[in-house]
């Protein structure tokens, strides 16, 4: 595995937090695959923490772009809470 700056590793797990982030522009942004996304997390995350996060993404349509419905866009919640440092943080 490369080796990421923290604000990469930051970066790559925001995006693997988002829903309707495929593990596919991951790839073409940072060059890992997406067992390679889930080494980083379990690396880099609480055991618990990643837990949750695999147990919402296993089999998820959208973390996948062939299984996705819709072909481009994205759609944020105005409510959203931004990821930072790996921490949810508050408005």
């Amino acid at each position: 595995m490369q080796d990421f700056t923290v604000d990469e590793i930051d970066r790559i797990i925001e995006m693997a937090w988002e829903d309707r982030t495929p593990f596919d522009a991951i790839e073409f942004q940072f060059g890992i695959k997406e067992q390679e996304v889930i080494q980083l997390m379990r690396k880099h995350m609480k055991a618990s923490s990643f837990r949750m996060w695999r147990a919402r993404v296993q089999g998820r349509a959208t973390k996948h772009s062939k299984k996705r419905t819709f072909e481009e866009g994205r759609f944020k919640c105005s409510r959203q809470k931004s990821i930072t440092h790996n921490k949810v943080s508050k408005r």
